[in-house]
């Protein structure tokens, strides 16, 4: 199986919240399964951790690559089709990181790991 982490999920595995659910760790766990962290999810790490609403161990530049390879995630870059994709969506979220995250899942044809159930609006599928 392939999936897309959301922002808050990649974060959450990785501070060891207990909001993360019992399947998203599951998939996640599972060696046979391939995790992706989106680069707009990267990109909002960054600009959160700028402005002080995020707290990293280090700093992005170290710690969303040591954590990707510690636990085998893959990046998914943004490609043209996603940004286009987006046009395509409904304005059920006015965040432009979970539009284009829905707009990957969509174009990429997996699911989203997301607490967020709106994203299931977007005809995605979203495990949690």
């Amino acid at each position: 199986m392939k999936a897309l982490l959301d922002t808050h999920t990649f974060l959450w595995w990785n501070m060891n919240d207990p909001q993360l659910s019992s399947k998203a760790f599951e998939i996640m766990v599972n060696g046979r399964n391939q995790i992706y962290l989106s680069a707009a999810s990267v990109w909002e790490i960054v600009i959160k951790t700028a402005k002080g609403r995020l707290i990293l161990p280090d700093t992005p530049a170290t710690w969303v690559p040591q954590s990707m390879e510690k636990n085998h995630f893959s990046g998914l870059p943004i490609e043209i089709s996603h940004s286009l994709e987006v046009y395509n969506l409904p304005d059920y979220h006015s965040d432009p990181f979970d539009r284009l995250l829905a707009a990957q899942c969509r174009v990429e044809k997996i699911p989203l790991l997301s607490a967020d159930s709106a994203f299931r609006e977007y005809g995605i599928d979203v495990l949690w």
